[in-house]
């Protein structure tokens, strides 16, 4: 069954761990821990290239993070707010929490961005709170792709480094593959079914 991952992730090339990692910013089922580990894997086989990996994932996240700004910076409030209102079940968020992001942002500045990166559950959110704050567009990007750079790489070095280590227990590594991917679901279907509005959570 591993194997059925790495090959789903790795077939579709350079351009299919981009769009991967484009949807996994914009959709939070799909971890990138799992793509980027896997890519990693990948590299360790031969199967494909450390820098080509690392372009592709990288622009890939910094394309998911650029719609979440977009849509703060383009819809504003007003516009976004009816939107999470409807659809924060599904991405496990509402309107408060991203309100409460923004000013969070707005008070510790833009280095927030790229710190927030590396956090499992507010490296993307923060991309929405940095539009409506109207952040600069390139310091957004330049501050976007060297935190995902670096998530990117240790999560690629990781797996690339697991699976040498592993060679020649490629069960043990199929079942950590697995547990992660069961694991990123789980928790996800979780977050769905157990969300509530604030209003009737107080």
């Amino acid at each position: 069954m591993h194997e059925f991952i790495v090959d789903a992730i790795t077939k579709g090339g350079y351009l299919g761990i981009a769009l991967l990692m484009a949807i996994e910013n914009i959709f939070p089922p799909v971890p990138s821990e799992v793509i980027m580990g896997v890519g990693g894997i990948a590299v360790s086989r031969g199967e494909m290239e450390f820098w080509p990996l690392m372009i592709a994932g990288t622009m890939g996240s910094v394309a998911g993070n650029w719609v979440w700004f977009w849509l703060g910076r383009s819809w504003g409030k007003h516009r976004l707010q009816p939107f999470v209102e409807r659809y924060g079940r599904w991405l496990t968020v509402e309107w408060e929490d991203v309100d409460k992001a923004r000013r969070f942002f707005q008070r510790r500045g833009h280095w927030v961005v790229f710190f927030l990166r590396f956090s499992p559950f507010l490296r993307t959110m923060i991309s929405l709170p940095a539009g409506l704050s109207r952040m600069s567009k390139v310091k957004f990007l330049v501050f976007t792709t060297a935190g995902v750079f670096i998530w990117n790489l240790l999560w690629v070095e990781g797996g690339r480094r697991l699976s040498l280590w592993l060679a020649e227990s490629q069960d043990i590594l199929g079942y950590i593959i697995m547990a992660l991917v069961v694991a990123a679901v789980i928790a996800y279907i979780w977050r769905v079914v157990n969300w509530k509005p604030r209003a009737e959570r107080d």
